[in-house]
């Protein structure tokens, strides 16, 4: 995945910060949960960050890419930000580049499309074998292509302005199909779900027919697997970002709320609670920071701390969220507390892209067989 994506530079930590203060000013203006309008994200340049210069993008790396996310797990953002950059950028940058590609990789550099690859967050995850994890097939006959399959609750399809669908050609190899949402013989539709933070779809492709054009080809291996994980990644960061903001107000909540004449904060059980999040948190962080820089450096074996980080990240997030609402007493059970929905999108990330036994199985793999490969 080289020539489209920028190649690693050294994590500036001065930038970051400016980075965070930005996102955390723009994201902050649009209340926790609430759809974010894509424009303030497009004028802030956050699509294409991690696009080289020759698309029209800032020629950065996943670094400042996983600022931003963080961030979007703090405020709870509602956008389809952390899907076109988990899995939209590195799909392009993996397709026989082509016009239609480049014309499509600068307008989401830009900020003017918003490409949506068709990926159930909560499929099987493919290692070893993707089968599972691409539902549709494509059909050759009477010289014309045809897409059939169906998945679910996959990601801001409802959002796209067009789905990148992976799928199988008649001899198993994998390709990726560009295709409008309006197109003859595919059906998008929302789904509910609980975590009211995220927007999630069903698509139907029944002989829905394309254009050959619209057909790309991988430049080398399936990439699906690393496009799993990179998402899975994005996941974890997302986690950090939520559990941070649920203990943020539940430490605000608890040196304010005054029981007997005194914080609650001030009982011992609170503060050992609040220690232990603390603590828990920490070493989320930490998985999740040394997942980014393994998979920034590129790293044969990132795999490894993408699979700690998101199996550790998302189930302390649970923890972290539900103990928060637990802290905040009665009140934290309230539909008007808003603590709950912390507590909603942590249980989501849990489920999405490989959960944490998913994770740990792979992990044990190494163990299992010395000729173990991700």
């Amino acid at each position: 995945m080289t020539g489209q994506l920028s190649q690693p530079v050294a994590d500036f930590a001065e930038v970051h910060d400016d980075l965070r203060a930005v996102a955390r000013r723009v994201l902050g203006a649009t209340a926790p949960g609430e759809p974010q309008d894509w424009t303030p994200i497009a004028a802030s340049g956050w699509p294409g960050l991690e696009v080289a210069a020759e698309f029209d993008g800032a020629g950065a790396t996943f670094a400042e890419v996983a600022v931003v996310l963080r961030e979007m797990g703090r405020a709870l953002t509602h956008s389809p930000y952390a899907s076109v950059t988990a899995l939209t950028l590195p799909a392009l940058a993996a397709v026989v580049p082509n016009a239609a590609r480049d014309r499509l990789l600068r307008a989401t550099a830009g900020g003017a499309a918003v490409p949506i690859v068709v990926a159930g967050g909560g499929a099987a995850p493919p290692w070893g074998d993707s089968g599972g994890f691409v539902p549709f097939r494509i059909e050759r006959r009477d010289d014309a292509v045809y897409l059939r399959g169906t998945t679910e609750f996959a990601a801001d399809v409802t959002a796209a302005t067009t789905l990148l669908i992976p799928a199988r050609e008649p001899d198993g190899s994998a390709v990726l199909v560009a295709v409008s949402p309006g197109s003859p013989g595919l059906a998008v539709t929302e789904q509910p779900i609980l975590d009211a933070t995220r927007t999630v779809g069903a698509v139907y492709a029944d002989n829905s027919r394309v254009d050959a054009e619209s057909v790309w080809q991988w430049t080398g291996a399936d990439p699906l697997p690393v496009l799993f994980e990179r998402a899975a990644l994005a996941t974890a960061i997302d986690s950090v970002g939520l559990a941070e903001a649920a203990l943020d107000a539940t430490v605000t909540h608890v040196r304010t709320r005054e029981q007997f004449g005194r914080p609650v904060g001030s009982f011992q059980a609170v503060k050992h609670a609040c220690a232990n999040m603390l603590v828990a948190l920490r070493i989320a962080s930490r998985l999740v920071d040394d997942a980014v820089a393994a998979h920034v450096r590129g790293a044969a074996d990132a795999w490894i701390a993408v699979a700690r980080a998101k199996s550790h990240a998302c189930a302390v997030a649970v923890d972290i969220a539900g103990k928060a609402m637990q802290l905040h007493g009665g009140m934290g059970y309230t539909w008007e507390s808003g603590i709950h929905r912390y507590l909603e999108r942590a249980t989501f990330d849990r489920a999405l892209f490989g959960s944490p036994a998913d994770h740990r199985a792979h992990l044990a793999g190494r163990y299992r067989d010395p000729d173990f490969t991700p």
